[in-house]
This record gives C-alpha cells, structure tokens and sequence, in this order.
C-alpha cells in the first residue's frame, strides 16, 4: 500500500476537517507529535539580567512613577523566548521591585503566592497579615496566597528585591483574584520576629493546626541561613553539581514553604567547576555573593552579585565560582513533584 496521500483522499480530509471545526473540534493525529514529544521543549531561553544594568533602569524608573501610582514599581525580568507572557519561565513570574525612601507600597491581597528575595538596600519593611519586619539583603520573606501585604521605606537608601510569583500557574486554573483593602495599609498587630520565634527554632505552638499548605513562618533571614550552609560546607564535600545546596522548608511539615514554589540557598566554594545537570522545573536563580560564570545549553555568562539568571526546563547547565558565592533560586519543582512529573538527570 502507498505511503502517499492520494489527491482525492486530500480533498475528502480538507473537506472533513472543515466541517468539524465549524462545530469547534479537530483531529487529534494532526497535532499529536508536537503535543506528546520525546522530552521537554521550552520556548525560554537561558538569560542573565546584569545588576550593573538593572539597578540604573529601577532608579530612573522611580522619577517616571511613584510606588502608590504604580501599586507596585516593578521591572519585570521576561524571559527572551516568552517576551509578551511576563514570566522568567513558562510557569513562574520575577521581577525587581523598587520602594524609595518615604514610599508606601499600598496594601493589597491576591490569589497568587508571592515570595520576595532582597537584593539591596536596609530600611524598608513588608507587613503580612498583621506582622511588619524590617528586610535585609539576603532575606527571602513569603507573602501566602490571600494574605494582605503592603511595603513601605523607613530608611534613608533605596530598597530592591526580586519578587516570584506562580502568575502563571494560577492564570492555568482560572483561578485569579485580587482585593484592595480600603486603608493604605494594613494594622500592625504583631510584634517584628513573632512567627520566627513560634515556628523558626524547630519548634511549634503545642495548639498549632495548619490552616494553609504554606509555612507558618514567612520572614527567613540571611544570617541564618548563610550560617547553616557555612555548618554544611565544613562537614561535608560538596555535590559535584550544586556544591553545598540547601531547601528552605515549612517547619510544620518539613516540606516545601510554598504550594507552588521552592527555594533553594547554595555555596560554591573558590574554584569550583560543577558538572553538567539538569531538571524538568524551570530555574530562576540570584546571586547573593561572589562571582563565576553561569553555562546553559551553548550559551555562557558572566555572573556577579545581585545578578539574575534562569535556566530553562531540561537544558544542561552548569556553574562555575571565581570566589566563594552564595546563590538563592526558586523553581517550580513542588508541583511537578506532586503531580508526578518532576525528573532530574545527576551527574554520574
């Protein structure tokens, strides 16, 4: 039997699937070797968005629009293959948010899980559902889904911090919504420091119930979590890939502190030269401290601190430090994970 096509069988096809799409449905089997494929695909691309540029672009964006204007004064980090989708990759958003001495972010609840990565600046505080803490550079803080939040400088000095968002993955489920509060910000009912003190130091209020599938604890300081990579790297070797790599977690169930986004926190130490690896979860990555360069499929950069960069799902990358250097990153890995999706390839 022939393998081609005959004209009249063109015709008679061409006919049918016309007749069908005028009642909205189409034939499965000619789309089906570009839906199921042989392993992931991404549209994104790897990037690094240079500090050196961005923090210039943040200032003079804060003489075009004030905080209150804009609701939020953010730079949004799009990814190169997903220009017009405001994600970093196709799952997650990130971008850099800027809050001037004297400026208040106004109040505001939404849907999505928000989480926030200082980069630069001291004075400026986030308030979540009746608790205020003053952020320093290092400090990854949570805003839970539907939790009200507002921003605000106290200090004298500019204030930046990446923000992550599961824009998209809410958008997926239809499931957006988002409420304004009728004051600009919310009343401070907790003292600074009260969720670390109830859930931070491995121990829970003897009556906690949970009442979300996020951390009870939102506010993470850098020291405390530079101090435990510091404890890792002198006990033991790093991982050929990660170097020492750790996962901030959800005290009250050592899992994930978000539904939909992890975080991760890793030292590499001077010199390191990692191995190939690679994931299905999309990565977005901060540099804290230090210097190296960021390779991912046939592309190579030159990180430094306060620089961004992402790796796309499925594509080899590898990292290499000139100095020691603190890394934070978040991904989408907990939903991949609980729908049995989630792949990894180790270096041998």
């Amino acid at each position: 039997m022939s393998a081609v096509l005959k004209p009249s069988n063109q015709a008679a096809r061409k006919s049918f699937y016309e007749k069908i799409d005028a009642r909205s449905v189409s034939p499965l089997w000619e789309v089906l070797h570009g839906i199921i494929i042989k392993e992931p695909k991404s549209p994104a691309r790897p990037y690094l968005w240079s500090w050196e540029q961005m923090r210039p672009w943040l200032l003079e964006s804060a003489d075009l629009i004030s905080a209150e204007e804009a609701e939020r004064r953010v730079l949004v980090l799009e990814n190169p293959g997903l220009r017009g989708k405001t994600r970093i990759t196709n799952s997650l958003y990130a971008g850099l948010q800027l809050i001037m001495p004297g400026e208040v972010a106004p109040a505001h609840r939404h849907s999505q899980s928000a989480l926030r990565f200082v980069v630069d600046g001291r004075g400026a505080y986030t308030a979540v559902d009746g608790e205020r803490v003053y952020m320093e550079p290092g400090d990854f803080i949570i805003t839970p889904s539907w939790t009200f939040h507002d921003h605000g400088n106290t200090g004298q000095e500019p204030v930046i911090w990446m923000d992550g968002l599961d824009v998209a993955i809410v958008e997926l489920f239809d499931a957006q919504f988002l409420e304004r509060p009728e004051t600009r910000t919310q009343h401070v009912s907790h003292d600074q420091g009260l969720s670390l003190a109830r859930y931070g130091n491995s121990m829970l209020p003897v009556n906690y119930k949970p009442r979300t599938h996020t951390s009870p604890l939102f506010w993470y300081p850098y020291a405390r979590s530079r101090d435990s990579l510091l404890a890792l790297s002198k006990a033991d070797a790093p991982d050929p890939a990660h170097g020492w790599k750790m996962q901030y977690v959800n005290p009250a169930t050592g899992g994930y502190p978000m539904p939909t986004i992890a975080t991760f926190l890793q030292m590499l130490p001077r010199g390191f030269d990692g191995r190939d690896y690679r994931s299905t979860d999309a990565t977005a990555f901060c540099v804290m401290e230090g210097s190296g360069t960021f390779r991912c499929g046939d592309q190579e950069f030159r990180f430094g601190p306060k620089d961004v960069f992402v790796a796309p799902s499925w594509l080899k990358y590898r990292l290499q430090a000139d100095e020691e250097s603190v890394i934070f990153s978040f991904s989408d890995r907990p939903v991949q994970q609980a729908l049995d999706l989630w792949r990894e390839e180790v270096p041998a």
